[in-house]
């Protein structure tokens, strides 16, 4: 039987040859990118008036806007997912050369430093937040955590200062532990509160319990590796960088390593299993997956980096205080995972930045930025409900997308 609307059989070779896959997109858009973005940071950086730094947020706008119409910016996307070890590689060259820039700035290292420690907390939310869908207000008191342990553990000299940073992630982890019985318990909004509950719980419990140093605070030590003290200042090729020099090379390595983890976890077998749990708890259970041990894994795991990024920022600091790990805290780390892309390593990245250094560089909106974040954050999710970058799909095959 023959006729137009007869079956036909088609091999695979002619599916290969009727439907190409795409071609792979060239590097050159991703290192545009990274280039202008760190030529944009130091100017940003570097701006002296705040008209002017307003100005360069402006044109930034202007810039996103007019490169979305024009479709380089999808573009651009698909360059980053098909060259994403190399864009890596030019973000830590990109950071470095910041960090020569202005290496006799004490306040721009530290910032810088703090943004990258910032990044690292936020990569273990996402874990939890973007991949199994718990989200988790008490970010900041998780930092807190494995600041205080640092603090608290380091005036001993017992142990080595270097490993007061896996102490604060396992600290962070038998904490957070507490509230894995309630959230298992609960679903979305419910479960939510329960971690709101815990961080303001536990600041009000640093700021009254005295052994702890009360709402003064405390001192914490400095970091010290192989009898190398972080607070000395550096001199390399003839540039003396300030002390903060040294916390921002050991933040950059930490962030370094929290990216490759959660990369490496997305996309193996245990990342999948994440992806399944948020999108539908009733199917994922119903074809067998352990919907407690997905998301005991996801909370375990992401509080043990942020608990380590505590430890460091402690250190960094040298003094921390309840009012250094407030829910107001909690809130701008949730802000920055939404802004960037639920589940978007690249997009958390980008956002930190973003977030930290605009309130520093237009110091008129500093006392307003909460309520900035939350008109922003409304915009975003009502226009770009996945992020302003969003989380890339998975490729299975070469030269596509799955």
């Amino acid at each position: 039987m023959s006729g137009p609307l007869s079956p036909t059989r088609t091999s695979a070779a002619d599916m290969t040859t009727s439907s190409p896959r795409p071609s792979r997109p060239s590097a050159l858009a991703m290192i545009a990118c990274m280039v202008l973005g760190f030529c944009y940071l130091a100017v940003v950086l570097k701006a002296d008036q705040q008209w002017s730094v307003l100005v360069l947020v402006i044109g930034a706008i202007g810039a996103v806007w007019a490169g979305s119409r024009l479709g380089w910016l999808n573009y651009a996307e698909r360059s980053f997912n098909a060259h994403e070890s190399a864009a890596g590689a030019l973000g830590v060259v990109g950071v470095l050369a910041l960090a020569v820039l202005f290496h006799d700035s004490s306040f721009v290292l530290f910032l810088l430093a703090t943004i990258l420690v910032n990044m690292t907390a936020c990569l273990g939310l996402n874990i939890q937040f973007g991949y199994v869908g718990m989200l988790n207000f008490a970010g900041s008191a998780m930092l807190g955590i494995g600041a205080y342990t640092a603090a608290l553990v380091g005036r001993s000299d017992i142990i080595p200062p270097i490993l007061l940073l896996p102490l604060g992630g396992l600290c962070a982890v038998i904490v957070g532990s507490l509230l894995l019985p309630p959230m298992l318990r609960t679903q979305g909004h419910y479960s939510a509160v329960v971690t709101i509950a815990f961080g303001l719980l536990l600041t009000t419990f640093l700021d009254s319990f005295q052994p702890f140093g009360g709402s003064q605070g405390l001192a914490s030590p400095t970091m010290t590796i192989f009898g190398w003290s972080f607070a000395r200042s550096i001199t390399i090729a003839g540039f003396k960088f300030a002390f903060y020099m040294n916390y921002l090379v050991l933040a950059l390595v930490m962030v370094i390593g929290a990216a490759i983890l959660v990369r490496r976890i997305e996309r193996s077998w245990i990342g999948l299993t994440l992806d399944a749990v948020r999108i539908d708890e009733t199917a994922s259970s119903c074809f067998g997956i352990d919907i407690g041990s997905a998301k005991i894994f996801a909370f375990t795991v992401g509080n043990f980096i942020v608990g380590v990024a505590g430890a460091l920022y402690a250190m960094m600091l040298g003094y921390i205080a309840p009012n250094n790990f407030s829910f107001a805290d909690s809130l701008i780390l949730i802000t920055i995972i939404l802004l960037g892309g639920i589940g978007s390593i690249w997009g958390t990245i980008v956002t930190t930045a973003i977030v930290f250094i605009l309130p520093e560089r237009l110091q008129a909106i500093q006392e307003y930025r909460l309520f900035i974040y939350s008109i922003v954050v409304l915009l975003v999710l009502r226009f770009v409900p996945s992020g302003l970058i969003p989380r890339s799909l998975r490729s299975y095959f070469p030269g596509g997308k799955a």
